[in-house]
């Protein structure tokens, strides 16, 4: 039997190792298959503004009289902005007084300035007007129409108002939306809070196709796009990421078509096969920053569900650093009664559809599903008061956990969490 191995598993921004003894389970490690960094990212970014997917070449697009906004994802998000704006500004002939950074923060709360500067570097965040959205602010969101389906949409009036507009952001897997990036740079990224209740509604989340990796085919893609056609942004900037956060590809042009094409990338590096369920499955958050707290968690744990089997075991890793987080309603949801059932008929009791509630809801889902136990930085309380199994522990209890399987059973482990996809290949 060959000695134990050491798993290093994404968590927070120093992450934590995970020994995997073979004469205990049959530990089987699942990661994306992601292409190695750019060699030049920086050329290439400029390469793909000159030859754009579906659209003009950036230069041409943007003149020395516009105003522009480019909105880019809030610091929950690991969008390279430190490569990313300065290269689109080296692009465009625009002074910096005529820019405006407008940081996408859905329902989340706002970036602080201290944030602010990590997330762009000194020199960009002292020269350029950035500001935070408020989905909250009423007077902020302007109203550019509704959907076929009767959804009314308002997002920001600063990019609906701007001569040009720029989403930057990056691809990756989404687990109710099929895939981040694209049209979602948009909505809910810089929507009023009506709107962004709208595209989370209870029926939406539980289509069966509002789930990872899908695209034409899944509701909530097809709503918040029908949306943001209203008001498109004119120049589209997306990257894939390795797990170390480097860019491994570029995606500029049309929001559509350059946005399909880093899907077609992500999906062929992050969605991987096993052949059965596991009785145990471990996985993480993929650490910092989409781990700062448990709102953002369900991620993690809706990646190791799919490859879990019925009532089945999931530990997660997730520091949750900022708590719940304590704003909002996803806290006040998640301590409703008593089992995931109450959580959900709290929801449908409501009298109207509320900010949140999808979070909470995919979380009674699953836990109606599967036992599901956290390793986190939060107060054991607050973890137990959402239904969750309180880890102290992580290396002990998973021990135990398949000590009480019996035999040497097969473990999964997504040590990237949510990076990686996994699903069940059929034959």
């Amino acid at each position: 039997m060959p000695e134990s191995k050491v798993i290093q598993i994404a968590y927070g921004k120093s992450g934590l190792s995970l020994r995997a003894d073979p004469a205990l389970a049959d530990w089987q490690v699942i990661r994306p298959k992601f292409a190695p960094p750019m060699h030049d990212p920086e050329r290439a970014f400029h390469d793909a503004c000159l030859a754009p997917m579906g659209g003009r070449p950036l230069r041409e697009l943007v003149t020395q009289q516009d105003r522009v906004v480019i909105v880019t994802s809030d610091g929950t998000r690991a969008v390279p902005n430190r490569q990313l704006i300065p290269w689109l500004l080296q692009e465009m002939p625009v002074p910096p007084e005529q820019i405006t950074i407008l940081i996408g923060t859905g329902s989340h709360r706002a970036n602080t300035a201290a944030e602010i500067e990590a997330m762009f570097g000194p020199s960009v965040a002292g020269r350029l007007h950035i500001v935070n959205h408020d989905a909250f602010d009423p007077s902020q969101s302007v109203f550019i129409g509704e959907t076929p389906s009767g959804k009314k949409a308002y997002i920001n009036r600063r990019y609906v108002e701007a001569d040009k507009r720029i989403v930057v952001g990056f691809i990756e897997p989404h687990f109710f939306a099929g895939f981040s990036g694209g049209a979602k740079g948009v909505i809910p990224a810089i929507a009023s809070i009506d709107t962004i209740i709208r595209i989370h509604g209870f029926d939406l989340i539980a289509h069966p196709l509002s789930t990872w990796g899908t695209v034409q085919e899944n509701p909530i893609r097809h709503e918040l796009e029908a949306m943001v056609a209203r008001c498109p942004p004119d120049f589209l900037v997306n990257v894939t990421l390795n797990s170390d956060k480097a860019i491994t590809g570029v995606f500029v042009g049309d929001y559509i078509e350059a946005h399909r094409a880093g899907c077609q990338r992500s999906r062929a590096e992050a969605m991987q096969p096993v052949t059965s369920r596991f009785p145990l499955v471990i996985t993480s958050n993929s650490g910092y920053p989409l781990d700062q707290n448990l709102y953002q968690t369900i991620k993690g744990i809706s990646a190791a569900a799919r490859i879990t089997e019925p009532g089945g075991i999931v530990y997660v890793a997730s520091e949750c650093s900022d708590g719940l987080p304590d704003h909002g309603n996803f806290g006040p949801l998640m301590q409703t009664g008593t089992t995931p059932d109450d959580i959900l008929q709290g929801i449908i009791d409501l009298p109207e559809e509320i900010l949140d509630q999808w979070e909470a809801q995919v979380y009674a889902y699953l836990m109606k599903e599967y036992d599901i136990r956290l390793y986190c930085a939060m107060d054991r309380a607050a973890v137990q008061a959402c239904k969750l199994g309180a880890v102290t522990d992580l290396q002990a209890e998973v021990e135990a956990a398949i000590r009480g399987l019996g035999g040497r059973p097969r473990i999964g482990v997504l040590p990237d969490g949510p990076l990686t996809i996994p699903y069940l290949q059929k034959g």
